[in-house]
């Protein structure tokens, strides 16, 4: 049946057989097939492609690149590829990381050719749906702000539970570390509800002096403190019809937090030095980085006001706990920063992709919002490296993945682990020099005779290269 979409497949692998007959097999099913021998080749097809691939079959290992570099490469150009995994070397690890990654599902060679396709088949219908469905969010007058982008199980959490909360006049205590996007997840619960066209006021709560607190949140009559000279009629009643953040909230002063509960509980604010009150019609929602619980129990935080604030709770996870949405904020952010500095810049390389990844983001989505736009402002080419990375982030892609370092239950073969950690080092050294061996050896700070021999027992050798006859070491034994 046809589609308005391309059905575009690329389908990459070193083995010219095995892609002459996937090739063969999906243009029978209808898909226009583009083939690539390995991650170079990849790497320009996904550059050069007029549209994204909608699928991607992918094998794990290739001399000159990791099937794992290309799901990150698809994944940056286009949350909506779909990339399958195939290899004839299945671990558990392995296939954990590249779900992980983001890849729609991991293969062992051999495998079913009805099986392969079935599931490529599945593969556009999930592209097919989330097509639809960004077609229809489009149609919304007023969205959630774009850097709340992710299609992990976590966030996808978060924007259900913020979707269905929006319609309510509940309270909602957004908690998360800082930097996780708890301001921006309440603009979009204040966006997609029947409110959006009214006002939504942020409060920092513990930016304000203790003093002037109850001014600035419920307002004051003329003269009813020093320096009042006029009237001033509150957050709370500019916001009337509205949304208000508490932000921060934990900060409040006790004394001030037995006021806030009066206002939520009775929808009155009275100002400093009025003599009445005044309904008000305000969605309250509260945010904090705070334990609020631990204060409750310390008695710097009210009991009473935390359950009133807490009717429903919404927990913004930290980005190291959504590493499958680091690549779409990442380009998201790269692609608005190259706008504002009016940039030609084009994606990140592996090598970025991969530090990145590697990184613990203490700072979380905000970091990684300031760490593209630093690169951005310093990027010199038409991609980002590795040296456009603040040296924090970049030293991490030189540390082994904690997929590779942590022993499964069922235990592992240390020499298989540590061959493949040796093969990924190699790879990632010839990479950032361009292939040229002397200084991918000076990089890995071994001699150029060692690398080479490195290369020879991982069946890295290049064909058109000199053989190396060099003998294995040999290890003396008593």
């Amino acid at each position: 049946m046809a589609t308005v979409r391309q059905s575009t497949v690329l389908v990459v692998d070193d083995e010219p057989g095995l892609r002459e007959m996937l090739s063969i097999l999906f243009r029978r099913e209808g898909y226009e097939v583009t083939t690539a021998p390995g991650f170079s080749a990849a790497r320009e097809a996904i550059k050069n492609a007029p549209t994204p691939y909608r699928v991607i079959l992918t094998d794990l290992m290739m001399p000159d690149g990791s099937g794992l570099d290309v799901l990150s490469l698809a994944k940056a150009q286009s949350a909506d590829s779909e990339v399958i995994v195939m290899t004839a070397h299945s671990t558990v690890e392995t296939a954990i990381e590249a779900m992980k990654r983001g890849a729609y599902d991991f293969v062992t060679k051999p495998f079913a050719n009805n099986e392969l396709r079935a599931l490529v088949r599945k593969a556009f219908e999930k592209s097919d749906l989330v097509a639809e469905n960004t077609r229809l969010r489009a149609q919304v007058d007023r969205q959630a702000p774009k850097d709340l982008l992710g299609h992990s199980q976590a966030m996808r959490k978060v924007l259900d539970l913020a979707g269905r909360v929006a319609a309510s006049r509940s309270t909602v205590l957004i908690t998360g570390e800082s930097g996780t996007g708890k301001e921006r997840v309440a603009r979009a619960i204040h966006d997609l509800s029947d409110r959006k066209e009214k006002p939504f006021l942020v409060v920092n709560c513990g930016a304000i002096p203790e003093a002037l607190v109850e001014s600035e949140l419920f307002g004051h009559e003329k003269g009813a403190f020093t320096g009042a000279a006029t009237r001033k009629i509150g957050i709370f009643r500019e916001a009337d019809g509205g949304t208000v953040l508490l932000d921060e909230v934990g900060e409040l002063p006790l004394g001030m937090q037995v006021k806030l509960l009066r206002v939520l509980q009775e929808r009155k604010v009275r100002g400093v030095g009025e003599t009445s009150e005044t309904s008000i019609d305000v969605r309250v929602l509260a945010a904090t980085n705070r334990p609020v619980e631990d204060d409750v129990k310390s008695g710097k935080f009210r009991q009473d006001l935390y359950y009133r604030l807490n009717v429903i709770r919404l927990e913004m996870p930290p980005l190291r706990e959504r590493r499958e949405d680091i690549g779409e904020l990442a380009g998201y952010f790269l692609d608005r920063c190259a706008r504002e500095h009016n940039k030609s810049i084009r994606g990140l390389s592996a090598d970025a992709l991969r530090a990145l990844d590697a990184y613990a983001f203490p700072g979380n989505v905000r970091e990684l919002e300031n760490i593209m736009e630093r690169a951005v402002a310093l990027a010199s080419g038409p991609q980002i490296g590795l040296g456009d990375l603040p040296q924090e982030v970049s030293g991490a892609a030189a540390q082994p993945s904690p997929a590779l370092v942590q022993l499964p239950e069922e235990g592992c073969n240390l020499d298989d682990v540590l061959g493949e950690l040796e093969r990924r080092l190699i790879l990632q050294a010839l990479e950032r020099s361009g292939g040229v061996r002397t200084a991918a050896a000076k990089t890995l700070g071994v001699t150029l005779r060692s690398l080479r021999y490195r290369m020879q027992k991982h069946a890295m050798q290049d064909d058109d290269e000199e053989p190396i006859s060099e003998p294995a070491p040999k290890v003396d034994e008593e």
